[in-house]
Protein backbone atom coordinates (compact mmCIF):
# COMPACT_ATOMS: atom_id res chain seq x y z
CA UNK A 1 0.00 0.00 0.00
CA UNK A 2 1.26 3.48 -0.88
CA UNK A 3 2.19 5.81 1.94
CA UNK A 4 -0.45 8.43 2.83
CA UNK A 5 -0.02 11.69 0.98
CA UNK A 6 1.53 14.47 3.08
CA UNK A 7 -0.77 17.49 3.25
CA UNK A 8 0.22 21.12 2.97
CA UNK A 9 -0.92 23.18 5.92
CA UNK A 10 -0.55 26.39 7.85
CA UNK A 11 -0.81 26.67 11.62
CA UNK A 12 -1.23 29.19 14.41
CA UNK A 13 1.26 28.44 17.15
CA UNK A 14 0.26 28.78 20.82
CA UNK A 15 1.57 31.77 22.72
CA UNK A 16 3.08 29.54 25.43
CA UNK A 17 3.61 25.80 25.87
CA UNK A 18 1.89 23.59 23.28
CA UNK A 19 -0.31 21.10 25.16
CA UNK A 20 -3.29 20.63 22.81
CA UNK A 21 -4.20 20.88 19.12
CA UNK A 22 -7.18 21.71 16.88
CA UNK A 23 -7.36 20.50 13.27
CA UNK A 24 -9.70 22.81 11.30
CA UNK A 25 -10.70 21.57 7.80
CA UNK A 26 -11.78 23.97 5.05
CA UNK A 27 -14.78 23.68 2.74
CA UNK A 28 -14.72 22.54 -0.88
CA UNK A 29 -12.57 24.61 -3.22
CA UNK A 30 -10.80 26.46 -0.40
CA UNK A 31 -7.35 25.98 1.16
CA UNK A 32 -5.98 25.92 4.68
CA UNK A 33 -4.56 29.41 4.17
CA UNK A 34 -7.90 30.61 2.82
CA UNK A 35 -9.80 29.30 5.83
CA UNK A 36 -7.22 30.69 8.21
CA UNK A 37 -7.59 34.15 6.60
CA UNK A 38 -11.41 33.90 6.78
CA UNK A 39 -11.29 32.99 10.46
CA UNK A 40 -9.05 35.97 11.12
CA UNK A 41 -11.49 38.25 9.24
CA UNK A 42 -14.53 37.25 11.34
CA UNK A 43 -12.79 36.90 14.73
CA UNK A 44 -11.02 39.63 16.60
CA UNK A 45 -8.22 39.21 17.24
CA UNK A 46 -8.05 35.57 16.08
CA UNK A 47 -8.85 31.94 16.91
CA UNK A 48 -5.70 31.58 18.98
CA UNK A 49 -4.89 30.22 22.41
CA UNK A 50 -1.98 30.25 24.87
CA UNK A 51 -1.66 26.44 24.78
CA UNK A 52 -3.42 25.17 21.62
CA UNK A 53 -1.93 24.84 18.14
CA UNK A 54 -4.58 25.44 15.45
CA UNK A 55 -3.79 23.57 12.22
CA UNK A 56 -5.34 24.38 8.83
CA UNK A 57 -4.53 21.61 6.32
CA UNK A 58 -5.19 21.94 2.58
CA UNK A 59 -7.00 19.20 0.68
CA UNK A 60 -5.10 18.01 -2.41
CA UNK A 61 -6.65 18.74 -5.79
CA UNK A 62 -8.75 15.96 -7.28
CA UNK A 63 -11.46 15.71 -9.95
CA UNK A 64 -14.73 16.87 -8.41
CA UNK A 65 -17.95 15.52 -9.90
CA UNK A 66 -20.23 18.49 -8.97
CA UNK A 67 -17.84 20.64 -11.05
CA UNK A 68 -18.08 18.25 -14.02
CA UNK A 69 -14.79 16.61 -13.08
CA UNK A 70 -12.73 19.80 -12.91
CA UNK A 71 -9.90 19.65 -10.35
CA UNK A 72 -10.60 21.25 -6.98
CA UNK A 73 -9.24 21.26 -3.44
CA UNK A 74 -11.78 18.87 -1.92
CA UNK A 75 -11.52 16.29 0.85
CA UNK A 76 -13.54 13.72 -1.10
CA UNK A 77 -15.69 13.33 -4.20
CA UNK A 78 -19.47 13.15 -4.30
CA UNK A 79 -22.06 12.87 -7.05
CA UNK A 80 -23.91 16.01 -5.91
CA UNK A 81 -24.35 18.26 -2.89
CA UNK A 82 -27.30 16.41 -1.40
CA UNK A 83 -28.00 14.31 1.67
CA UNK A 84 -29.69 11.78 -0.65
CA UNK A 85 -26.48 11.03 -2.59
CA UNK A 86 -24.45 7.91 -1.71
CA UNK A 87 -21.08 8.53 -0.07
CA UNK A 88 -17.90 8.22 -2.12
CA UNK A 89 -16.20 6.09 0.53
CA UNK A 90 -13.02 5.30 -1.39
CA UNK A 91 -12.06 9.00 -1.54
CA UNK A 92 -13.19 9.63 2.06
CA UNK A 93 -11.14 6.73 3.39
CA UNK A 94 -8.07 7.62 1.31
CA UNK A 95 -7.86 11.18 2.61
CA UNK A 96 -8.61 9.93 6.13
CA UNK A 97 -5.20 8.20 5.98
CA UNK A 98 -3.44 11.45 5.13
CA UNK A 99 -5.27 13.34 7.87
CA UNK A 100 -4.51 10.48 10.24
CA UNK A 101 -0.81 11.00 9.52
CA UNK A 102 -1.20 14.67 10.43
CA UNK A 103 -2.89 13.72 13.70
CA UNK A 104 -0.14 11.20 14.39
CA UNK A 105 2.43 13.97 13.91
CA UNK A 106 0.78 15.83 16.78
CA UNK A 107 0.84 12.68 18.92
CA UNK A 108 4.53 12.23 18.08
CA UNK A 109 5.08 15.81 19.22
CA UNK A 110 3.72 14.87 22.65
CA UNK A 111 0.02 15.77 22.28
CA UNK A 112 -2.21 12.83 23.36
CA UNK A 113 -5.32 12.12 21.29
CA UNK A 114 -7.61 13.21 24.12
CA UNK A 115 -6.03 16.67 23.78
CA UNK A 116 -6.89 16.98 20.06
CA UNK A 117 -10.11 18.33 18.51
CA UNK A 118 -11.09 17.84 14.85
CA UNK A 119 -13.55 20.10 13.05
CA UNK A 120 -14.40 21.85 9.86
CA UNK A 121 -16.61 24.07 7.75
CA UNK A 122 -19.03 22.63 5.17
CA UNK A 123 -17.30 19.66 3.46
CA UNK A 124 -14.56 19.97 6.08
CA UNK A 125 -17.15 19.39 8.79
CA UNK A 126 -18.37 16.23 7.08
CA UNK A 127 -14.79 14.98 6.80
CA UNK A 128 -14.19 15.79 10.46
CA UNK A 129 -17.26 13.75 11.42
CA UNK A 130 -15.97 10.74 9.49
CA UNK A 131 -12.59 11.08 11.22
CA UNK A 132 -14.06 11.39 14.71
CA UNK A 133 -16.86 8.82 14.35
CA UNK A 134 -14.94 6.14 12.43
CA UNK A 135 -11.16 6.55 12.66
CA UNK A 136 -10.18 8.69 15.68
CA UNK A 137 -12.90 8.09 18.24
CA UNK A 138 -10.57 8.97 21.13
CA UNK A 139 -10.17 12.67 20.27
CA UNK A 140 -11.49 15.32 22.68
CA UNK A 141 -14.31 16.46 20.42
CA UNK A 142 -15.50 17.28 16.93
CA UNK A 143 -17.20 20.36 15.47
CA UNK A 144 -19.07 20.87 12.20
CA UNK A 145 -20.06 24.30 10.89
CA UNK A 146 -22.66 24.63 8.07
CA UNK A 147 -22.21 20.93 7.39
CA UNK A 148 -24.06 17.63 7.05
CA UNK A 149 -23.69 13.89 6.58
CA UNK A 150 -25.49 11.94 3.84
CA UNK A 151 -28.64 10.29 5.15
CA UNK A 152 -27.18 6.77 4.84
CA UNK A 153 -23.71 7.72 6.10
CA UNK A 154 -21.56 4.97 7.52
CA UNK A 155 -20.65 7.44 10.28
CA UNK A 156 -24.14 6.99 11.79
CA UNK A 157 -23.65 3.24 11.78
CA UNK A 158 -20.19 3.54 13.34
CA UNK A 159 -21.49 5.67 16.23
CA UNK A 160 -24.42 3.35 16.84
CA UNK A 161 -22.16 0.28 16.95
CA UNK A 162 -19.72 1.94 19.37
CA UNK A 163 -22.45 3.17 21.68
CA UNK A 164 -24.18 -0.21 21.63
CA UNK A 165 -20.86 -1.72 22.74
CA UNK A 166 -20.50 0.98 25.45
CA UNK A 167 -17.44 2.43 23.72
CA UNK A 168 -16.87 6.18 23.91
CA UNK A 169 -17.43 8.59 21.04
CA UNK A 170 -16.37 12.26 20.93
CA UNK A 171 -18.75 15.09 21.81
CA UNK A 172 -20.09 17.14 18.87
CA UNK A 173 -20.70 20.86 18.48
CA UNK A 174 -22.67 21.68 15.33
CA UNK A 175 -23.65 25.17 14.12
CA UNK A 176 -25.79 26.14 11.13
CA UNK A 177 -27.46 29.21 9.65
CA UNK A 178 -31.18 29.12 8.88
CA UNK A 179 -30.56 31.09 5.67
CA UNK A 180 -28.05 28.62 4.22
CA UNK A 181 -29.20 27.81 0.67
CA UNK A 182 -26.21 25.62 -0.25
CA UNK A 183 -26.21 23.23 2.72
CA UNK A 184 -29.75 23.47 4.05
CA UNK A 185 -30.30 24.06 7.75
CA UNK A 186 -32.57 21.01 7.94
CA UNK A 187 -29.73 18.80 6.66
CA UNK A 188 -27.54 19.94 9.53
CA UNK A 189 -30.37 19.48 12.03
CA UNK A 190 -31.06 15.99 10.73
CA UNK A 191 -27.38 15.07 10.98
CA UNK A 192 -27.20 16.14 14.64
CA UNK A 193 -30.50 14.41 15.45
CA UNK A 194 -29.40 11.13 13.89
CA UNK A 195 -26.00 11.20 15.62
CA UNK A 196 -27.70 11.94 18.94
CA UNK A 197 -30.17 9.09 18.36
CA UNK A 198 -27.19 6.81 17.72
CA UNK A 199 -25.79 7.75 21.13
CA UNK A 200 -23.47 10.70 20.49
CA UNK A 201 -23.60 13.74 22.77
CA UNK A 202 -24.48 16.63 20.44
CA UNK A 203 -25.02 20.38 20.79
CA UNK A 204 -26.72 22.06 17.82
CA UNK A 205 -26.87 25.86 17.51
CA UNK A 206 -28.93 27.66 14.88
CA UNK A 207 -28.21 31.23 13.70
CA UNK A 208 -31.22 33.07 12.30
CA UNK A 209 -30.77 34.21 8.69
CA UNK A 210 -27.10 33.20 8.50
CA UNK A 211 -26.07 32.00 5.07
CA UNK A 212 -23.27 29.58 4.13
CA UNK A 213 -20.52 31.42 5.95
CA UNK A 214 -18.55 31.80 9.16
CA UNK A 215 -19.98 34.21 11.71
CA UNK A 216 -18.35 36.06 14.58
CA UNK A 217 -20.72 34.97 17.40
CA UNK A 218 -20.56 31.39 16.10
CA UNK A 219 -16.77 31.47 16.23
CA UNK A 220 -16.81 32.91 19.75
CA UNK A 221 -19.07 30.02 20.78
CA UNK A 222 -16.59 27.65 19.16
CA UNK A 223 -13.68 29.25 21.02
CA UNK A 224 -15.41 28.74 24.37
CA UNK A 225 -16.34 25.15 23.49
CA UNK A 226 -12.76 24.35 22.49
CA UNK A 227 -11.49 25.73 25.80
CA UNK A 228 -14.06 23.66 27.69
CA UNK A 229 -12.75 20.50 25.98
CA UNK A 230 -9.05 21.48 26.00
CA UNK A 231 -8.44 23.54 29.16
CA UNK A 232 -5.09 25.10 29.91
CA UNK A 233 -2.83 22.52 31.53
Amino acid sequence: MAAPRRLQMCAVAPAAKHTASVVFLHGSGDTGQGLRAWVRDVMKPDLSFPHIRVIYPTAPQRPYTPMRGAPSNVWFDRMKISRDSPEHLSSIDAIAESLGSLIQDEVNAGIPKHRIIIGGFSMGGAMALHLACRFHTDVAGVFALSSFLNKDSVAFQAVEQRCRSLLPVPELLQCHGTGDDLVLHEWGQDTAARLQAAGMKCSFRSYSGLQHQLYGPEMELLRGWILSRLPLS
